[in-house]
């Protein structure tokens, strides 16, 4: 079994280096020359543009889009599509507006090529050792990447969602609850932090991660903040946004849906922006945790 990866930061990366690990054949490609220095060191096939990673795969064609969304994913899409042959198979695991997912199946259809909109989580722990993926296209198509699936995701880690763009539809509402899953957590040690009570933070994030109801990974990494930092003082609270809690909270207002908590979670992010808050602090913390997203120290 063959691949081809476009894309070798941090998500695309551990990807590439969990399907080597089980044996899958994988010829990558990235602008970046020191990305794909360190992909060879590990097993991946380097590339030396799209049209030869293109020529090094099988006549059944399959490419993994794993770049930034927005005008970076149209462009690379359009320009290996130019390249592929009815019967290929792309497929976008990165954070794609849905729509443009939706855009990209009909543009790749009328050349005969199945696109797949992927959301991916599990973060770059996930993407190398097992992860989290909602996967949207053509059903017959679908079972020629099952196979890849089940060999790269955590045990009952992926789901045929349906038609195109519905798994980056899923991946959206995903992350607008991640957003205020996070917010909560934020806020509660915020609230500690400012009581009269001289709480051990770490200790606390472990203890509620020893059998309660909040236990979960993200106050897992929480407590492995805590333990580097314990009052989060190297870095400030400024909570950076991807956009996709923005696009839930734009879709719920398109489809008039009450989503307070997400809503909520998203202006504070913006409020971070502004402001230093401890509340930003564990965010942040927990954000560079999971995804390895940028911190302001």
């Amino acid at each position: 079994m063959e691949i081809g990866l476009i894309g070798l930061g941090k998500m695309g990366m551990n990807l590439a280096l969990n399907m080597v690990s089980q044996g899958i054949k994988v010829i990558g490609y990235d602008l970046n020359q020191e990305s794909m220095n360190v992909a060879k060191k590990h097993g991946v096939g380097i590339a030396k543009g799209l049209q030869d990673l293109v020529d090094r795969l099988p006549e059944k064609k399959i490419i993994w889009v794993m770049v930034p969304s927005g005008e970076i994913t149209k462009q690379t899409i359009s320009q290996v599509a130019a390249l592929l042959s009815t019967g290929d198979i792309v497929v976008d695991g990165g954070n794609s507006h849905y729509k443009d997912s939706i855009e990209h199946s009909q543009q790749l259809s009328k050349q005969g090529i199945f696109f797949f909109d992927c959301g991916t989580s599990g973060g770059m722990n996930g993407a190398r050792n097992g992860g989290n993926f909602m996967i949207g296209g053509d059903r017959e198509a679908f079972e020629e990447l099952t196979p890849i699936f089940s060999m790269i995701s955590e045990e009952g880690g992926y789901l045929y969602t349906g038609e195109s763009g519905s798994g980056h539809y899923l991946k959206m509402i995903h992350n607008g609850i991640e957003y205020g899953m996070m917010q909560a957590i934020g806020e509660g040690f915020d609230l500690l932090h400012k009581s009269a009570f001289d709480y051990d933070n770490q200790k606390v994030a472990e203890l509620w991660n020893s059998g309660s109801v909040v236990r979960s990974w993200l106050m897992e990494l929480a407590a492995e903040a805590f333990r580097e930092d314990p009052e989060l003082e190297k870095i400030k609270g400024v909570m950076y946004s991807s956009g996709e809690g923005r696009w839930t909270v734009e879709e719920a207002l398109e489809l008039q849906v009450s989503i307070p908590v997400i809503t909520t979670s998203l202006m504070m992010r913006y409020r971070s922006l502004e402001e230093d808050t401890f509340t930003g602090k564990v965010v942040a913390s927990l954000r560079k945790g999971f995804g390895g997203h940028t911190v302001k120290e």
